[in-house]
């Protein structure tokens, strides 16, 4: 397939790499460099991560349906929470499940609709208030998770935001009983709306977003924290959604026509590329 624009342009060496913005807080330049195979890191990483979370338009951590991308946001949500179930129950039928990064708390509340033992962190208080009204009472570290153990451990497009995921995925597999899943839905920077909307994409999100990933370069380092993969789910949506956020970065209107076609594009050619704009990952602990 035709190279990420980063594959082509980013290397170790100083000044080589391409200049990102913030469009959601900041307005503020950041650079992408390499990390290692596969695996890309935003520079510099801000001392105070949280002030660029500070943001009405930072739809996950609130329950928001004002503007035409909230509302299809949340519709696109409410359908993704019944396959994201779907998937974790055609594995295992019924047991305990974390949810790190837990947001307002939807999720953990359909799995609780199937009789699981439910269990979040969210280090957001806005989120975590939110939580709080639908009935769940959300950790803000695994501190307060007091030793317990899961069957599945769940990160929906919380794995790119972590500053120490290395050790984050350590502490993950100790974690997880005995060939429990761990499942992590990232953007994949190979995709083709990465590579249509370059600099503008709105997946690479900097600087919340500190690290991007590969399909290859999640793969190994998965493999050597002691996980194996069991397959890839496309989170097909996402393809329309990051198009329409992307189209709003590059020309400051929504322009949905491009976006759903960029976002029909992309999934086509991912049918046998298999580079989508977002995939959930489903590894397995090894025994």
């Amino acid at each position: 397939m035709e190279k990420s624009v980063l594959e082509n342009r980013v290397h170790t060496s100083e000044g080589s790499s391409l200049v990102f913005k913030d469009h959601l807080v900041t307005k503020e330049s950041f650079q992408i460099n390499s990390y290692g195979n596969g695996i890309l890191r935003t520079e510099p990483v801000p001392e105070n991560l949280e002030k660029y979370y500070e943001s009405d338009k930072y739809i996950s951590h609130r329950d928001s349906s004002q503007s035409f991308q909230d509302r299809i946001y949340q519709l696109v949500k409410s359908y993704m929470l019944s396959k994201k179930a779907k998937w974790i129950r055609s594995e295992i039928k019924q047991g305990s499940i974390l949810d790190f990064g837990a947001g307002t708390g939807d999720f953990l509340n359909r799995m609780k609709s199937f009789f699981w033992n439910v269990e979040g962190v969210e280090p957001n208080e806005i989120a975590r208030d939110l939580a709080i009204l639908k009935g769940l009472n959300l950790k803000t570290s695994f501190k307060e998770l007091d030793g317990k153990s899961y069957d599945v451990i769940s990160l929906w497009h919380v794995l790119e935001h972590l500053p120490d995921f290395e050790n984050k995925l350590e502490k993950f597999h100790e974690l997880l009983n005995p060939g429990g899943i761990l499942i992590i839905a990232v953007p994949n920077y190979n995709s083709y709306d990465a590579n249509y909307y370059k600099e503008d994409w709105a997946a690479w999100d900097v600087p919340r977003h500190l690290w991007h990933f590969s399909r290859n370069g999640l793969k190994n380092i998965l493999n050597e924290k002691g996980f194996l993969l069991m397959k890839e789910k496309p989170l097909k949506f996402d393809s329309f959604y990051v198009s329409l956020l992307s189209e709003q970065n590059r020309s400051g209107r929504s322009n949905p026509l491009n976006a759903i076609l960029r976002g029909a594009v992309s999934n086509y050619k991912a049918k046998n590329t298999k580079e989508y704009s977002s995939i959930a990952y489903f590894f397995q602990k090894e025994y």
